[in-house]
């Protein structure tokens, strides 16, 4: 049974105007149940992560300011969300979503979250909607534990990976692959293992050529123990932040080969949803939906 991790604290209410588009987060689930896809037995509500595996990644300094409320104003504008105890405690039970989902990925070959691709997190430092790393950190208490020995990201999310390349730069365990818009935040970007910068209004044509060509070189070269997707949809020519240029149909082929190089390799996959800002929120909820409908046809 496909796995995913959804809580009612993934649609904390922001300010209004706030541009993040939060009701995604119950949208989503809804369809998904609504078409058939799922039942309410594919969700689970996970916990709030526990500190010390928080502190595998971040920085404790760093974290204690988090959690008791302390950013600087500039450290706060810098994430792009108003602090507040609601949000960190939201953050808290994304990351341990994650961290249950990619358990549930080596029992059943792929699990996903409605939540998570906070790839933007550093590990001293959050921005870019992101407090605290989701993939940096699951990846990390894997690896801890000894549950697996080499870990793959696979980050096709049309902003940079910057957090997730910091975070794993000094870690030959971990390889880090962003493919992203060359032109787009974020400004000066990070050095992942592989860095696939895209032009503006890339078409589907060049983005799936370049992803056919890469991804399974990439699966043979690391031969990883697991794979985390971060799967935004901010590559479509919609969305008001990405710059690129695939339709909506492009966008679900790209998820299509990355299930299917994962399962045609028996890798467990783990699905954080990422980034879409695209002006409807039906094209947003649909984009999301195809990587779970896949995934339900492809592993299940």
């Amino acid at each position: 049974m496909l796995k995913i991790a959804w809580h009612p604290f993934y649609s904390h209410p922001l300010p209004q105007g706030h541009r993040f588009p939060m009701e995604k987060y119950n949208l989503l689930p809804e369809q998904l149940m609504y078409e058939g896809t799922i039942g309410s037995g594919n969700l689970f509500e996970p916990t709030p992560i526990l500190e010390a595996d928080v502190l595998l990644t971040h920085d404790e300094v760093y974290w204690h300011k988090l959690k008791t409320l302390n950013l600087s104003r500039l450290e706060e504008r810098k994430t792009g969300f108003p602090l507040s105890r609601q949000l960190v405690d939201r953050e808290m039970v994304i990351m341990q979503g994650t961290l249950d989902a990619a358990h549930y990925a080596l029992k059943h070959g792929a699990a996903m979250n409605i939540a998570g691709g906070t790839h933007h997190a550093y590990s001293f430092r959050g921005e870019g909607f992101c407090l605290l790393n989701d993939i940096a950190l699951a990846a990390n208490c894997l690896l801890n534990r000894d549950t697996v020995k080499k870990v793959l990201v696979v980050d096709l999310d049309v902003h940079q990976g910057n957090g997730t390349a910091q975070i794993f730069a000094h870690e030959p365990r971990v390889f880090t692959f962003s493919m992203h818009g060359e032109k787009n935040y974020p400004h000066p970007k990070e050095k992942s293992d592989l860095d696939i910068g895209l032009p503006d209004h890339c078409n589907d044509d060049l983005y799936l050529k370049t992803l056919r060509k890469e991804l399974p070189k990439l699966i043979q070269q690391t031969e990883p123990d697991i794979v985390f997707y971060q799967c935004g949809v901010d590559v479509l020519h919609s969305d008001k932040l990405g710059r690129l240029g695939l339709t909506l149909e492009g966008c679900k082929e790209r998820d299509r080969f990355v299930l299917e190089q994962c399962k045609l390799n028996k890798l467990p996959v783990v699905c954080s949803m990422g980034g879409g800002y695209s002006e409807k929120i039906s094209i947003i909820v649909d984009a999301h939906a195809n990587t779970y409908r896949l995934a339900q046809e492809i592993f299940f």
